[in-house]
């Protein structure tokens, strides 16, 4: 049984290759291209035993953060209807969005925080951000918490 430890989000260019790999058998598995759990790590390159230590502790952001609340952070520029979009791409994907909070614009700039469930999304959070993250006037999208 997994512990209640501190998690972390960390970008892929920085992890480990087991860890990696582990990810990867786990998504040969869950997809059916590999229908065991040792032809999978075969595929991969590892080891059984390294699988089984971390396949309860790895997981990709978006199937850890499906079904809770996300809160994105972001800079965007005052230019009408920026907001609005980022709004629609979040009620398009069927999130139910909780909290908005935006600052005043201060150099043509604004801070803007949005809270959101993500139970119901249509699609992976992170592909979400990174549509959300392209849109004209969308500044330094950080995700600053996940419950």
């Amino acid at each position: 049984m997994v512990g209640k430890g501190r998690s972390y989000i960390i970008k892929d260019e920085i992890m480990p290759d087991i860890l990696k790999k582990t990810v990867k058998a786990k998504e040969l598995l869950k997809s059916g291209k590999a229908k065991t759990v040792n032809e999978a790590t075969e595929i991969v390159g590892m080891s059984r035993s390294a699988y089984y230590k971390y396949k309860d502790y790895i997981f990709p952001f978006y199937e850890a953060s499906m079904g809770k609340i996300v809160t994105i952070s972001f800079i965007l520029e005052h230019i009408p209807g920026v907001l609005s979009s980022i709004l629609d791409e979040i009620a398009k994907a069927h999130g139910n969005i909780l909290t908005i909070n935006q600052n005043i614009p201060v150099q043509n700039m604004a801070n803007v925080t949005i809270s959101f469930e993500t139970g119901n999304l249509n699609k992976n959070v992170e592909e979400l951000l990174s549509i959300i993250n392209e849109k004209e006037g969308v500044h330094k999208l950080d995700v600053i918490a996940q419950e």
